[in-house]
């Protein structure tokens, strides 16, 4: 498969074992920059063959529908759901805590799939294997636990009573080991800046195993930073304090701004010192190490069935197994999928001719990744979130954020954003580019199928196309919501993201100022920028006059709604939070924990916990980044965690 390469012009043969000729991307570029803002030709031009015209018309509405029901059902599987919310206290009172030593263990991963005959952490290529096992072994000196989230432990059914034992940090650094769980190290793969990596795997985390809670919901318990294993290369399988309280904390932070996420349940220092060069400049230097205790349904990437489809015949077949266990366990609804039911979609080809997802449950399943996927990215895009490593291997299957390395929220509207200092060459992972590249890796994925011949190429192009329908519908519609429009407007959206970048307005604090707006058309003129006077910062005539514009066409938009300011203003806030995870917050936070004080750690997770309330008292946790954050390490970041 050809796509442009992010660093040339010149079509770029990647993955080519994999790839088919007939699978034909032509898909135009995302529109993430502003139309004044010109593109490098470093950025990716990545296409995908996608058409939402031609016939079908009410029928072809009617199709999106069906599909769009068949992820229903894993959508609402997350954890701490509304519904569970709603249930209060009384959902509670039905649950039995578990002490540690009750949790109740499940090993499908381990009992279903093959695994490796080694069970050594040596560095070597693991062939035929899903996974290794193996258990941890970083080193521990009176570890501590730094912060644990209650909303997790909730839904792992565990008793907060638990957390206060002498010896829970012993269980949650490795040292101990807890009863019932079969430690083991995935394998996989995956395209690490667009170039295939080969084999990479868990290097530095080791999963537990699952936990079965009373509702039958499978979550599984992953220590990042327990130690080396097979696949930890030429690194120590260590991590720092620095890294793990950013994920600790953007994992529960975007869960709380509703976004599909890995979650974490604890955080512990290890009370030993990890060697790390942060800049890769040759200056290392010793920081305080620490383990971070994620969880979720699963940790399944793309990069776990492409590592076995580029071996070749000898390892071809276990893409299908793998495939038949995550359809299994976590597709439930799609290997259950009625026969009578139709599932046939137009493809917008040329030939008019037609997918069936209702005879064959890799294609529908392969769809149902690419929507999540799409839906993710929009999200993310809609509230100034970047990654920062958008490679294969760390794009789960469930369509949930996974990996938080380098990652950032929008400060300034900029949208060639990326908070990855090695990514600054070609900036491949910046925030305008995201939706391509997620597009990109999904290709990826269904070209592992196509290879495995789980799926043909017209179900291949088709996942694809449903990728960029679903994208561009969830990115209007969440859009549209944050601006408190009656319907979608490009022209009001475009021009706002123009003005945004041209003064480089904070993303986060501009849209929920953007909620005190009045749909008033005969407010004057000087006072139309009122309600935005704190976020539109040294602005001149020229530029006060652009958005004098932009808000009277805002306002005559606003008026045809037919609802008050104040119930616009309610449910603009409801979208729009108020508290980000900001670089910056987090590393306040890491300064003051290196020290020893925790204190911050936790003050900014429960901070995070309603990011969309008021939080009196809390402001001064909304505002824009001292000058200390622009300094290397704080903005920006390195992989060096």
């Amino acid at each position: 498969m050809l796509f442009l390469s992010h660093f040339s012009t010149k079509p770029h043969l990647l993955f080519s074992s994999l790839s088919s000729s007939s699978l034909r991307p032509r898909l135009p570029k995302f529109p993430f920059y502003p139309s004044y803002f010109t593109k490098s030709s470093s950025c990716p031009s990545i296409a995908c063959h996608v058409s939402t015209t031609g016939g079908g018309g009410a029928a072809q509405m009617e199709s999106s529908a069906s599909v769009d029901s068949v992820t229903h059902d894993l959508k609402n599987q997350r954890l701490d759901t509304e519904t569970e919310k709603d249930g209060g206290d009384e959902s509670k009172m039905t649950k039995k805590l578990k002490a540690l030593e009750d949790l109740n263990w499940d090993h499908s991963f381990v009992r279903e799939l093959p695994g490796d005959p080694r069970t050594d952490s040596i560095p070597r290529e693991v062939l035929h294997a899903c996974y290794t096992k193996v258990s941890p072994s970083a080193e521990v000196e009176n570890p501590q636990l730094v912060a644990w989230s209650e909303s997790v432990a909730d839904s792992l059914e565990l008793d907060p009573k638990e957390f206060e034992r002498p010896d829970f940090p012993l269980f949650f650094s490795g040292a101990t080991p807890l009863a019932g769980a079969v430690p083991y190290a995935q394998c996989y793969g995956g395209h690490q800046f667009g170039m295939w990596a080969g084999q990479l795997g868990d290097g530095r985390a080791i999963t537990l195993g699952e936990i079965l809670n009373s509702k039958s919901e499978r979550w599984e318990l992953q220590l990042k930073g327990a130690g080396k294993t097979p696949y930890s290369r030429f690194a120590d399988g260590l991590a720092v304090l620095r890294s793990s309280i950013r994920e600790f904390l953007c994992s529960e932070a975007m869960h709380f701004l509703g976004i599909p996420t890995t979650r974490a349940l604890c955080l512990v220092t290890t009370g030993k010192f990890v060697t790390r060069d942060m800049f890769y400049d040759g200056n290392p230097k010793e920081e305080p190490g620490a383990i971070v205790c994620r969880v979720a349904q699963s940790f399944l990437r793309f990069g776990s069935y492409q590592i076995h489809a580029s071996r070749g015949q000898e390892d071809i077949d276990i893409v299908r197994t793998l495939a038949d266990y995550a359809i299994r366990h976590h597709f439930r609804h799609i290997e259950n999928m009625n026969k009578s039911e139709s599932l046939s979609f137009s493809t917008g080809d040329e030939d008019h001719s037609v997918v069936d997802l209702t005879s064959n449950k890799y294609a529908a399943w392969a769809v149902e990744v690419a929507e999540r996927t799409a839906s993710l990215v929009a999200q993310w895009q809609g509230v100034g979130f970047t990654h920062g490593v958008l490679n294969t291997d760390n794009m789960s299957i469930l369509g949930l954020t996974i990996d938080y390395g380098p990652f950032g929220f929008l400060d300034a509207f900029d949208p060639s954003f990326t908070p990855n200092t090695t990514d600054l060459p070609g900036r491949r992972y910046c925030f305008a580019n995201q939706p391509d590249i997620g597009l990109w890796n999904v290709a990826q994925f269904s070209t592992t199928l196509a290879a495995a011949k789980l799926i043909d190429d017209k179900e291949a192009n088709y996942v694809m196309e449903r990728y960029g329908t679903k994208f561009m519908d969830e990115y209007q519609a969440i859009m549209t919501k944050k601006l408190g429009l009656p319907k979608y407007n490009k022209q009001i959206i475009s021009k706002l993201l123009n003005n945004m970048a041209v003064d480089k307005v904070d993303y986060t604090n501009f849209f929920r100022a953007l909620s005190n707006v009045k749909a008033d058309p005969s407010i004057p003129e000087d006072e139309l920028l009122v309600p935005l006077k704190a976020v539109l910062l040294d602005i001149g005539k020229e530029r006060k006059e652009a958005w004098i514009s932009w808000v009277l066409s805002y306002i005559q938009e606003l008026s045809s709604s037919g609802i008050s300011d104040e119930e616009r203003k309610a449910l603009m806030n409801s979208v729009n939070p108020k508290y980000v995870l900001r670089n910056y917050l987090c590393q306040s936070a890491i300064d003051a924990a290196e020290l020893g004080d925790f204190g911050e750690v936790r003050r900014l997770l429960k901070l995070m916990e309603r990011p969309y309330d008021e939080q009196p008292g809390m402001e001064k946790y909304a505002r824009l980044p001292p000058a200390w954050a622009y300094r290397p390490g704080v903005c920006m970041l390195s992989c060096s965690s």
